[in-house]
């Protein structure tokens, strides 16, 4: 009879429109409790059994399903804070705080569905996070100026802060699954548009040059970060890692194997994010050049500060007291010499870009620039080559016009200077 019970089964019973059974298991906080599982066949909850069976006599076991909040707080504190870099911590940590929890926190994590996925994102999007945080009743009651007030300043969260969230939930359910809390990833199955990224052109062999002609006239301590960037393709973490260790002025060589980041609270000197970032490069004249003009400015401001001196790491870019530069304050510096050079304005993560373009116009061989950029994959250098240059654009174009017959029409100018 199928009722029966077999041997070893007697924790097994019939059960609404199937069969159940339980095991007495050891729970985290160290009581004994009833688990329980649940099939449509016996041969399945018996299966169910054995293996919740095992799972009690390896360790502890929880008897209850956990909330999407309960687990992403296990796995940020378990899996990503000792496994990942730190600034990947803050920035999963900081979307699940500000966007997950307070709307997906209390559900169960077994009854995540898609629908719920879509719809939370579909409201994330709609609203205003200052209302949602709470930033404006933050504030002192005189410095109270949009939501606290009742007017809403409609700080919506931008594609990209939407895509990071749908990101990080996406990463922590596929630990769920790994550790078979949940047959699948249903973020995974919600798709958000991709945000487009305004591009960026890089500077031309004058507009670099400018750039780096006025911070020398200017006797800007920064100077030498700033040669670094657009003649190497330094990353800014990796400028402001450099210590006067990684330098031999003999051999002429920078070794590149640590970075300085801004972690949450933190200003982290760490190793470099991979080990083909990690690398030594030969330095041309004019990189030397501006790093003996550092040392030379960093020792006057050594001598000025005198007890205030702090030498941390034996950074070669610091404040006047020898601290570390923020990374914010580098990109706002750069900013500003940017603007007192009368310069077109780029970002500073845009040097290696640059850097990159300058390599591909000076018909340097793609897998040398590849050493130089440190990408770890050749199809990234490719990339950066497969970007004609304007002239290249407009040659091909003008080619094209006479392969349709069509001459350019000739100058008026010229037209009535020969008549």
């Amino acid at each position: 009879m199928s009722g029966k019970r077999g041997n070893g089964e007697g924790s097994i019973y019939p059960y609404r429109n199937g069969f159940a059974a339980y095991v007495w298991v050891t729970t985290p906080d160290g009581k004994r409790k009833r688990k329980y599982v649940y099939g449509k066949t016996r041969p399945e909850v018996h299966e169910k059994w054995l293996k919740l069976h095992n799972e009690a006599k390896k360790g502890p076991v929880a008897t209850r399903h956990r909330t999407v909040d309960g687990f992403l707080n296990y796995w940020l504190t378990s899996v990503v804070k000792p496994n990942l870099a730190p600034l990947t911590y803050v920035a999963y940590e900081g979307a699940a705080r500000l966007y997950i929890v307070p709307r997906l926190g209390p559900k169960r994590l077994d009854k995540l569905t898609v629908r719920d996925v879509r719809e939370w994102l579909t409201k994330l999007a709609d609203t205003c996070q200052c209302c949602a945080q709470r930033k404006d009743a933050k504030r002192r009651p005189e410095r109270q100026r949009c939501c606290a007030i009742g007017e809403c300043c409609e700080q919506y969260p931008s594609g990209r802060v939407v895509q990071i969230a749908r990101d990080t939930l996406r990463a922590a359910l596929s630990q769920a699954v790994v550790e078979e809390e949940i047959p699948r990833n249903v973020a995974k199955l919600v798709r958000v548009p991709k945000p487009r990224r305004r591009k960026v052109k890089a500077w031309s062999v004058g507009e670099a040059s400018g750039f780096l002609e006025h911070a020398v006239t200017s006797d800007d301590p920064l100077y030498a970060a700033w040669v670094l960037a657009l003649t190497l393709g330094l990353r800014r973490g990796e400028i402001l890692g450099l210590t006067w260790e990684s330098i031999d002025f003999d051999a002429g060589e920078l070794y590149i194997d640590h970075q300085l980041q801004r972690a949450g609270r933190e200003v982290l000197h760490r190793e470099t994010k991979t080990e083909d970032s990690e690398d030594f490069l030969p330095l041309p004249e004019l990189c030397l050049a501006a790093l003996r003009q550092r040392r030379q400015q960093q020792q006057e401001d050594r001598e000025a500060a005198g007890e205030l001196w702090q030498d941390m790491h034996g950074l070669i870019f610091t404040t006047r007291y020898g601290t570390p530069i923020e990374p914010g304050n580098l990109t706002r510096a750069f900013a500003v010499r940017i603007r007192q050079a009368g310069v077109r304005a780029i970002p500073l993560r845009n040097t290696r870009h640059t850097t990159g373009s300058l390599l591909v116009a000076m018909k340097v061989h793609p897998k040398v620039a590849q050493r130089i950029l440190r990408h770890s994959k050749f199809t990234m250098t490719f990339d950066v080559y497969s970007e004609a240059s304007d002239e290249e654009i407009r040659e091909a174009l003008q080619r094209l016009s006479r392969g349709f017959g069509q001459s350019p029409p000739d100058d008026p100018e010229e037209s009535d200077e020969d008549s």
